[in-house]
């Protein structure tokens, strides 16, 4: 999803604890890029108000454990049914192979509950015009999950699965270059790296710049 900087972006918040929801609503008020504020109290009350929603949202930020539908299932169903929405977890579990296996799921960021306002803030700015936000802490608990499952050398099968050029954009992409810089960088149009950036998606068999960035970790293509 591509948002100008100079706009507003819409937001749903996904949480069964009312205190604590209208906490965030509240912060997330004071914040001058944020438009409209969708609440829901479970999964299944924010996919029919995603449903509705109009304008859709651009962000939801989500509760893993909810009742009636878990975060998990509505991250699932989201990414299906709305592949650009960008989905952040707020939760407090921060056990480092449940994050990985949420940005296997497609999610844009991680953040624990107890996370100052400050970096929210910085979070759902960056998020406005990237597509990753993890900070030192989540980052470093990732990368020890995937030394501790080990992970495949870099070989003669990513010389085959991708090519040279490719290479080089998921090692830009995962240091954070958006589209427009990678065309600076490669001397090439935007258009093109993101023809680029759709096929490496469907050879990596992920869905969006955190599984892609968590491949490229796994399998060595870029050091972590």
């Amino acid at each position: 999803m591509n948002t100008e900087v100079s706009e507003k972006i819409a937001v749903a918040v996904a949480d069964d604890h009312s205190l604590f929801r209208k906490g965030l609503v509240s912060l997330l008020e004071e914040l001058y890029f944020i438009g409209e504020i969708y609440e829901a109290s479970n999964g299944q009350e924010l996919l029919d108000l995603l449903e509705r929603a109009d304008p859709k949202p651009g962000l939801v930020l989500l509760d893993v454990r909810m009742p009636i539908m878990d975060g998990v299932e509505a991250t699932e169903k989201i990414r299906a049914k709305y592949p650009d929405m960008k989905i952040i977890i707020l939760t407090m579990q921060d056990d480092e192979n449940f994050i990985v296996f949420m940005i296997e799921k497609g999610i844009n960021g991680y953040l624990l509950k107890n996370v100052e306002p400050e970096e929210l803030e910085k979070a759902l700015e960056m998020l406005r015009t990237r597509d990753i936000y993890f900070n030192e802490r989540l980052t470093d608990l990732v990368v020890r999950a995937l030394h501790s499952k080990g992970r495949r050398p870099p070989g003669i099968y990513y010389d085959s699965l991708f090519t040279e050029r490719e290479l080089e954009v998921i090692r830009l992409i995962c240091e954070e270059n958006t589209n427009a810089e990678i065309a600076d960088i490669l001397n090439v149009s935007k258009r093109t790296v993101e023809g680029h950036r759709n096929i490496i998606f469907e050879k990596a068999g992920v869905k969006n710049t955190a599984g892609l960035v968590l491949y490229a970790v796994r399998n060595g293509i870029v050091k972590a």
